[in-house]
């Protein structure tokens, strides 16, 4: 069933809604809250079907019981909701600290027991419940991979809006309900996320209901929404574009009954929204409902503690009662708490759930925590018809020749990718992100069949603007990461395209989504999703024209050490081997992609062939550029090796080994091109390590190496450690100095020039070969040249400029 063919909701619907049906959620609602304490408190005794005695309760107390009750609300009426109109909701659940909350949820509705079988739905499966949280061995305390029907860990506070967004995306027969804690929404991600009416297409897009859950306080103070007046917060909320209504108090049977109301209510906006639109009527902007649920702290559990209040405080954020092992008051009151909430009236004996409680939950992939879209039974993703390489293919007649600008040729790929993957009705399974970097980012070429996406008003100078645009252009690269996040995550595809320096405004959340990724890879019920991919430009070998704040390659040496299961770092030295890359990260799955290349121009080096070898072996040596004999390196190795990792490294290698060609030509030395940096840890230590004969064939047991590498030198150490003399390896790179200055004057600051590249291989070189005092001479008078002239001349040299690889300079005997 779509969302098109879903009748609205009528007063009538509404008013369905009985003291009997009330009466059957508050005490399903007490089972959940029941649950979700005892998960938190015990590793026995579940049902208290006997006093609680001290054996009964954890050793060590972790959790979140103050955001819990809210939850378990929301869940609820959600269930009955879905129960009413069949239609799957995805739940994105930012107080990511309840992961209780959820676990008693989805074992409620009894999908978490066909995840796990060995959690049966009896007091056995209860028991092993509640004694696997937050313990050794067991399930972790918020609402990661391990929850299932969960997309958002939560753990680190600001995105979920972001998530739910992400997941809403052309998928319109979808309603993602997103709760919003207080706290969260005093991040800066989360503040930027409500600008979503500005994007979300109701032609196209399917629906994120948010429900802010104000709930007053954090961990030891108030939250900011939570002091300020319902009235200012729905001010708000109306001016970021939303419908607000309010659902507050503290008496239960009023809360449930306006809850469902609100529900109702908001259901009935999002379809009549979602069919005027689909009808072809003009509804932008649309102004989406939202839920503003404001409820104590805590709620349901300890009013007062050792005559302090809890409830309705900050101190019920984590655990109410601290010393329930030690202090017998203390566990009487928490034998108390649990048995209000009647666990013989929710389980029979053998701990089910009774019939009519079980009965208010979905039924199959309508469960909260079976949903598809969520890793769920029926989980799919669509593979994605990457067009053939061969017609964005650069002609390369000869290596280092001509220039190209590098992601040209892949904006020319993304334009067909986002044709050949939109739907009729706009919708698709591909979105580009970007903070309003399409074009610069020469990327531009995608604007020829879609443009960039906006709900609001369209004005005539305006240049590929439209609502339903495919291009995802905001200036925050928290919430261009957050939306890629959770598109992939429910099966779609995309790529991220930024600055490289200000890509590390969403570094953190890079993080969490690799770790998200990891634990998924062996989590049961889990899908492989498709892989994040982030294409960094604008790198900072380039980025001399806007100065120091725009050179920054930070991103990576954050990546390099996450798990290497899902962490991939590539840096292509030209268009074709970026296309190659892109194919690979694009058709990946369960990865973190970082893809390192700049957008001005540079030399081109190899044909698409040899791309692709290249890609496939990630490291290679490039023997039309050295001055060993390939077929006696065996006999007689290399001298030196010079390897190269990026584009202005791999130009500046080049450039050493031809200086190095012309004046010290009986010198050996190899040239290797490093494409995927992970490859160069030690076997065993990640899926795309070099074995050790083929790093072997490549740099040799006891060469010295000189390593042109993009970003900051130190990331590259450690990723050798294990492999054979690592201190061979002398890396240079970008060292933190640089502004507003000439390309090849940031690499004379940084030390990574062709000259200083030279320098060091004569200084490592196991023999000093004929001619190297006069090439030492011309490197340093070549430094002093270019200090002088661009100081004088605001550019670079001549030479410097114009320089293209030229196999001549090879003496003839020794050719």
């Amino acid at each position: 069933m779509t969302a098109t063919e879903l009748d609205r909701p009528s007063h009538h619907d509404r008013a369905a809604f009985d003291e009997a049906d009330l009466d059957l959620d508050l005490r399903w609602w007490a089972a959940a809250n029941l649950l979700t304490a005892a998960q938190i408190y015990l590793m026995d005794n579940p049902l208290l079907h006997e006093p609680l005695r001290p054996a009964h309760i954890k050793p060590r107390l972790l959790g979140h019981w103050g955001t819990s009750p809210g939850l378990t609300l929301v869940h609820t009426q959600l269930n009955r909701l879905i129960r009413r109109t069949g239609h799957e909701v995805l739940v994105v659940t930012g107080p990511g600290h309840g992961g209780a909350a959820l676990l008693a949820c989805s074992w409620l509705d009894g999908h978490y027991s066909e995840v796990h079988p060995e959690v049966t739905p009896d007091l056995a499966g209860l028991r092993r419940l509640v004694r696997q949280f937050s313990t050794p061995g067991g399930v972790g305390s918020h609402a990661g991979v391990h929850v299932p029907g969960s997309i958002h860990e939560g753990g680190e506070l600001g995105y979920a809006l972001l998530h739910a967004a992400g997941a809403a995306f052309d998928d319109p027969d979808l309603l993602t309900v997103c709760v919003v804690g207080d706290g969260e929404a005093e991040t800066g991600p989360l503040a930027g996320s409500w600008r979503l009416p500005a994007f979300l297409d109701p032609a196209r897009d399917g629906a994120v209901l948010p429900v802010l859950h104000l709930n007053g306080y954090k961990i030891s103070g108030p939250t900011v929404l939570g002091r300020t007046s319902d009235a200012d917060v729905c001010d708000y909320l109306a001016s970021q574009g939303w419908a607000p209504v309010v659902v507050s108090g503290d008496d239960p049977r009023r809360v449930m009954r306006e809850l469902h109301d609100a529900f109702a209510d908001a259901y009935a906006a999002i379809v009549d929204l979602q069919q005027r639109a689909r009808a072809g009527e003009d509804v932008r902007p649309a102004r989406w409902p939202a839920v503003v649920l404001r409820t104590p702290k805590g709620w349901t559990g300890p009013r007062v503690v050792d005559d302090v209040r809890v409830e309705g405080s900050w101190r019920a954020h984590q655990i109410p009662l601290t010393g329930v092992r030690e202090n017998s008051a203390h566990l009487a009151q928490l034998q108390s708490w649990l048995r209000s909430y009647r666990p013989d009236q929710a389980f029979d004996h053998d701990g089910r759930l009774v019939p009519e409680l079980a009965a208010l939950s979905p039924t199959g992939d309508l469960r909260i925590s079976a949903s598809t879209r969520a890793g769920g039974p029926r989980y799919r993703v669509r593979p994605l018809p990457v067009p053939d390489l061969a017609r964005y293919a650069v002609d390369v007649p000869a290596p280092g020749t001509q220039h190209q600008e590098s992601t040209r040729p892949l904006g020319r790929l993304l334009r067909d990718l986002v044709t050949a993957t939109t739907r009729p009705d706009g919708g698709g399974d591909f979105r580009l992100f970007s903070p309003d970097e399409t074009t610069s980012n020469r990327l531009g070429d995608v604007l020829q069949v879609t443009d960039r996406c906006t709900q609001l008003p369209v004005h005539p100078d305006d240049v590929h603007l439209g609502p339903q645009g495919r291009v995802m252009e905001v200036l925050s690269e928290h919430t261009c990461e957050g939306w890629l996040e959770g598109y992939t995550l429910t099966g779609r595809h995309g790529l991220f395209a930024t600055y490289e320096a200000f890509a590390m405004v969403a570094a953190s959340m890079v993080v969490q989504h690799a770790k998200w990724l990891q634990q998924a890879a062996v989590e049961p019920g889990r899908s492989a999703t498709p892989s994040l991919n982030v294409l960094l430009t604008s790198t900072c070998w380039r980025n001399d024209h806007n100065g120091f704040s725009h050179q920054g390659p930070g991103l990576i040496d954050t990546v390099a050490p996450l798990a290497p299961e899902v962490t991939r770092i590539w840096f292509p030295p030209d268009a074709n081997t970026a296309l190659v890359v892109a194919e690979e990260c694009l058709r990946s799955r369960g990865r973190v992609n970082l893809v390192v290349v700049d957008k001005q121009e540079h030399l081109q080096y190899l044909d698409l062939a040899r791309a692709r070898d290249l890609v496939t072996a990630g490291a290679d040596v490039w023997d039309w550029d050295g001055t060993e004999e390939p077929a006696r390196w065996r006999i007689h190795p290399p001298d030196v090796v010079l390897a190269a990792a990026g584009d202005v490294p791999t130009l500046e290698v080049l450039a050493a080994a031809q200086l190095l060609r012309q004046h010290v030509p009986h010198l050996r030395i190899r040239v290797v091109a490093v494409v995927d940096l992970l490859a160069l840890l030690p076997p065993g230590d990640h899926p795309a390590a070099l074995d050790t004969e083929r790093f072997a064939d490549l740099f040799g047991t006891d060469t010295p190496v000189v390593f042109a590498f993009h970003g900051h030198p130190r990331i590259v150490h450690p990723l050798l450690h294990g492999r054979p003399d690592p201190d061979r390896f002398h890396v240079r790179g970008f060292t933190e100095h640089g502004s507003t200055t000439t390309p090849f004057d940031m690499v004379v600051l940084n030390r990574m020039s062709r000259y200083h590249l030279v320098l060091d291989v004569l200084r490592r070189s196991r023999r000093a070969p004929e001619g190297a005092d006069r090439l030492i001479r011309l490197c340093h008078q070549q430094l002093d040249r270019h200090r002088e002239h661009v100081l004088t001349e605001l550019d670079d040299l001549p030479e410097i400029r114009s320089w293209v690889w030229d196999p001549a300079p090879l003496l003839e005997e020794h050719a």
